[in-house]
């Protein structure tokens, strides 16, 4: 399962959202209404703060982490107290390996905002990572009940994911049967699913769920099918089997699934 697990961790990502917050409204009228905080009452130094944050994550995202981190040092500079870029911050550390600076960066992140989603969802995953798993499990939960945070869908994954890291596999299925009501188009979500219904004997089920992904041809994989072709080994249908074999063996060759193939080990 760690392959799967591995790719997941691609579904970490920094949500860029502007914080509204009250005027004290020195300059407004007496008796008028508090106005909430827009763009154009952010100062200069928030202005190239956000644009260097901006900068930054677009460079996380294609893989270019030293010029990431050289922008938000930047946005650092420009507004030291901007939880985001601490959050970013932690996620390209994570990435670089550099694991005290990733978990000094969240945890500066969270005594700034404790109450972000996107920051206790990242750090949540970057201790599953670690295998911290009791540690983990907490900051997924408060991610869940954190105002406003709109990405539950990809936190019940990533718990689920890491609950099945830590072989806690009814609570794994818990996880990821919320995650799928939530989002049930996601690929990713219904191989973990299936993946864990496999894992808990629930052939049938977990037939189900992986024959959606492989019913789609932009979204099957060497581990899809290999995953399939275990599901059918489980419950006897050895055409099944052999149709997820020759699938395997002719787009996917020379995948670590079609090596398990070829010899034999369904079990591993």
């Amino acid at each position: 399962m760690r392959p799967m697990l591995q790719r997941l961790s691609g579904l970490v990502a920094l949500a860029m959202l502007a914080v509204l917050t009250v005027l004290s409204g020195c300059a407004t009228p007496a008796g008028s209404e508090r106005e909430l905080r827009t763009e154009s009452d952010r100062s200069s130094a928030e202005k190239r703060a956000r644009v260097r944050l901006e900068l930054a994550s677009a460079y996380f995202a294609r893989g270019q982490a030293n010029t990431a981190l050289d922008e938000v040092k930047a946005a650092l500079a420009a507004q030291p107290d901007l939880a985001e870029a601490f959050n970013l911050r932690g996620l390209i550390y994570a990435g670089m390996g550099e694991l005290p600076l990733a978990e000094q960066s969240f945890k500066h992140a969270l005594e700034l905002k404790p109450r972000d989603g996107d920051t206790l969802h990242n750090y949540g995953w970057f201790l599953c990572q670690q295998r911290r798993f009791d540690a983990a499990d907490p900051q997924f939960a408060a991610a869940l009940v954190a105002p406003q945070y709109a990405e539950a869908a990809r936190t019940w994954m990533a718990r689920g994911v890491c609950q099945a890291r830590a072989d806690k596999w009814a609570d794994a299925e818990s996880s990821l049967a919320r995650s799928f009501e939530l989002d049930p188009a996601n690929p990713s979500t219904a191989f973990a699913y299936a993946e864990v219904l496999y894992r808990r004997g629930a052939y049938e089920r977990a037939r189900f769920y992986v024959r959606r992904i492989n019913g789609q041809p932009d979204q099957s994989n060497a581990q899809t099918l290999w995953l399939a072709a275990r599901i059918e080994r489980r419950m006897g249908n050895m055409g099944g089997v052999e149709d997820m074999a020759r699938q395997l063996r002719e787009r996917f060759p020379d995948s670590p699934e079609a090596q398990r193939l070829q010899r034999g080990r369904f079990d591993d």
